[in-house]
């Protein structure tokens, strides 16, 4: 049932598939508060984009029936496929409840009490993507990367804060980097802040840094990493876990441009580039109460969404090769079968989990092997497979010991959403050891 009462089916992957000329799409707006307006899809967007009424969102409705961040829509191929993000009032395409519909020209979509019609432009003006296969350490000839190296490239030489959203493994670091190395900061610092592996009681003082005697080991004074990233860019990693009580004061560092140490009486000045990564849907994060509406809009002035490695046609090879390179492999031993499984895999774990699954190969041989539904890890006959190498006791031990805290990492943390806090509770071990576990295993 909608919210007007009308009675529609709601359908998983409903797709409308007629065939259309190739060409750009047009979006207008035919009722609701932002009847008349109109917006156009092409290859010089990003590969996504959103509908909402969130400042970030690129079509941005006043529909108070619409979510913050209601749907999103991308082109796909000679279509474009409609994703509902969880709205509360739902999306409709012709008057069909949908989660995920792939649609074509004259389709009516439904959002709140807005209508958009949406038309294919047949003779669209011609938009040349970039023909680069990276930017800065970002690898991807795809045209999924390719539409985003434009906007990478802009960004790389403002000084505006960065939202950069995505998959677990994506990349997000990687890209926040390569903003910082392609700009005009890149002679100074680059500093990581991971909101993740801080106890809470400490983030304050590794945000803001403490004078001595702010507290019990408090011994000198220490800066935090405002002032470690003075004049450079300091990436904010998993800012969606940040404690809710520390958001007003990084929202105070941001605005006035200084920070108080924890237990000092003076500002300090810091010219800091926010570059700000998460996995998590930050405009739920503000609908729910986690994460305060304020600091989004100071963080969110522009906003980057990588997608999965799933979605980047051609890239698995790429990566593949280029991480095969780098750690050493044998060139004759990447073969065209097994780069041929691992294109077929879908990747749960994104680009990390490739790199790993390439070092993994490297080093395991054909101990190695590819799980396509799962992702690719050891043999599941590992023990059998390590006793046939009549290895040193030692040497064996390990290799099964490492195969099986692989796995059960994986399972563990795909069970809690990705966190290593309830991750490690549940193992029954400190987050550090939990930690080192997952560094060594890698």
């Amino acid at each position: 049932m909608s919210d007007d009462g009308e009675s529609v089916s709601t359908v998983q992957q409903h797709r409308f598939v007629p065939s259309r000329p190739n060409g750009a799409f047009v979006l207008a707006v035919t009722d609701g508060p932002d009847a008349g307006r109109t917006f156009r899809l092409d290859d010089s967007m990003p590969p996504r984009i959103l509908i909402g009424q969130s400042a970030a969102c690129d079509v941005r409705l006043a529909d108070p029936q619409v979510s913050r961040r209601h749907a999103a829509i991308e082109l796909d191929g000679e279509r474009l496929r409609v994703t509902d993000l969880g709205s509360t009032n739902g999306t409709f395409v012709d008057d069909v409840a949908i989660i995920e519909a792939l649609v074509d020209d004259g389709f009516r979509l439904r959002v709140g009490s807005t209508i958009i019609r949406g038309s294919c432009d047949a003779e669209p003006p011609a938009v040349e993507l970039p023909t680069a296969t990276s930017f800065g350490r970002m690898i991807g000839a795809s045209r999924e990367m390719r539409r985003l190296y434009r906007l990478c490239e802009r960004l790389a030489a403002s000084d505006v804060p960065v939202v950069i959203e995505g998959e677990t493994g994506t990349g997000k670091e990687v890209l926040a980097e390569a903003l910082h190395e392609e700009g005009a900061r890149r002679q100074g610092p680059y500093v990581v802040f991971d909101c993740t592996a801080v106890p809470a009681n400490l983030l304050e003082s590794e945000l803001f840094g403490h004078e001595r005697g702010a507290f019990t080991g408090a011994v000198s004074p220490r800066k935090g990493v405002f002032e470690q990233a003075h004049q450079g860019t300091l990436l904010i990693d998993e800012i969606g876990d940040l404690d809710l009580s520390l958001q007003p004061k990084l929202l105070r560092a941001l605005e006035r441009g200084e920070i108080r140490r924890v237990g000092g009486d003076r500002p300090i000045r810091v010219d800091v580039r926010i570059v700000a990564a998460t996995r998590r849907d930050l405009d739920r994060e503000v609908q729910e109460g986690r994460f305060r509406d304020d600091l989004f809009h100071r963080l969110a002035v522009a906003r980057i969404e990588l997608p999965p490695l799933r979605a980047r046609r051609g890239d698995v090879t790429l990566l593949a090769q280029h991480f095969w390179a780098s750690l050493g492999g044998d060139p004759r031993a990447l073969t065209s079968d097994l780069v041929s499984r691992w294109e077929a895999t879908p990747w749960p774990g994104n680009v990390r989990q490739l790199r790993n699954t390439v070092a993994r190969r490297i080093a395991l041989g054909d101990l190695a092997t590819v799980d396509a539904e799962r992702s690719v890890v050891a043999s599941s006959d590992v023990i059998d497979d390590v006793l046939q190498k009549s290895l040193p006791l030692v040497q064996a031990r390990q290799l099964v010991v490492d195969a099986f805290e692989q796995r059960y990492l994986e399972r563990i943390l795909a069970e809690h959403g990705g966190s290593v806090t309830n991750a490690a509770a549940a193992a029954g071990i400190a987050r550090r050891h939990f930690q080192r576990m997952r560094a060594r295993v890698r």
